[in-house]
């Protein structure tokens, strides 16, 4: 079996360490642990590794979160996988910071890169752990929120919460997105 895990997030050094992108850190920490590493290739930066017999093949796309449904699109046509073997790892604002939410499918939220994401595969149908940030901000100041950096008291919290979603990938790939769903979100 084999697995596309896709971390959303903007490329470039001023959106590193911002809420918006979590879905790489997430995907970060799982290179890491795996002691595997990133290489550029089309439509964004992709490792992969083998855990309890299956193959995890780890994405970041590059093509900016608006428009992440074209490499999404690209690297399941490539690996040829269906759907439920997708896992789109994506901040949420309409979660508190902490909670996390696998879900089978689902509507984008508002969520642009999800968006685009169920326009270029005309689905809804697959995998997205939604990763909590919050919504701690004043009116009209929403993107101000998603694109800034972490506060300290989030960023003590991280280690752990970053954690729990790769253990939720992990999970995902290993047990099912059923019993994955009762062990994330219970």
């Amino acid at each position: 079996m084999k697995y596309l895990i896709v971390g959303l997030g903007n490329i470039g050094a001023e959106y590193d360490d911002t809420r918006h992108n979590i879905g790489f850190e997430v995907i970060d920490h799982l290179a890491k642990k795996f002691e595997v590493k990133f290489k550029d290739d089309r439509l964004g930066y992709t490792a992969n590794f083998k855990h309890k017999g299956r193959t995890f093949h780890l994405l970041k796309p590059t093509t900016f979160m608006n428009l992440s449904g074209k490499a999404v699109l690209y690297w399941i046509q490539k690996l040829n996988l269906k759907p439920e073997n997708l896992l789109v790892i994506v901040d949420d604002l309409n979660l508190d910071l902490g909670k996390i939410r696998l879900r089978g499918k689902g509507k984008d939220g508002g969520h642009n890169g999800l968006k685009d994401i169920n326009l270029k595969l005309s689905s809804q149908n697959y995998a997205r752990l939604r990763f909590g940030i919050g919504n701690n901000f004043n009116k009209g100041r929403q993107v101000d929120f998603v694109l800034g950096k972490w506060e300290k008291k989030e960023v003590e919290q991280l280690p752990d919460l970053v954690e729990r979603a790769m253990d939720g990938v992990l999970s995902f790939g290993t047990i099912g997105l059923g019993r994955s769903m009762s062990k994330i979100n219970g």
